[in-house]
């Protein structure tokens, strides 16, 4: 399985985000840093899933600490017009999720990456 990881760089560094995906076996992830998780498009999303990801994930900074304002609201808004376009084209719904962060960081993206692989895995058994 492949998983692109759309990320604000303002709430992890790459190396915090790598030492909690460690953890996740079986699955090859494919991180991206953002300046903001609001920059990240639609374009850009459907592209990870042309060039080869079964699911993709934006992780965003916490609510109300956000570096730009809205950033994270944009990414949540951006990722759910990307759900109904891949669900057009027969994909389904499900293969891209937004994760915001809490206070516990590291056991709370495990515990949603992990729920998350695990729902997707049975859509495809």
């Amino acid at each position: 399985m492949k998983i692109c990881v759309l990320y604000c760089s303002n709430s992890l560094e790459t190396r915090e985000l790598e030492s909690y995906l460690e953890k996740i076996k079986d699955v090859d992830f494919n991180l991206i840093s953002l300046p903001c998780s609001g920059k990240v498009d639609i374009p850009y999303m459907v592209k990870a899933f042309e060039t080869g990801a079964d699911d993709v994930l934006v992780i965003t900074c916490p609510a109300s600490q956000c570096h730009t304002l809205e950033g994270n609201l944009r990414a949540q808004k951006r990722v759910q017009a990307v759900d109904s376009l891949i669900d057009e084209v027969g994909l389904g719904k499900g293969h891209i999720k937004v994760i915001q962060l809490k206070e516990d960081g590291k056991k709370q993206i495990v515990e949603e990456i992990e729920e998350f692989i695990g729902m997707n895995m049975e859509k495809t058994t």
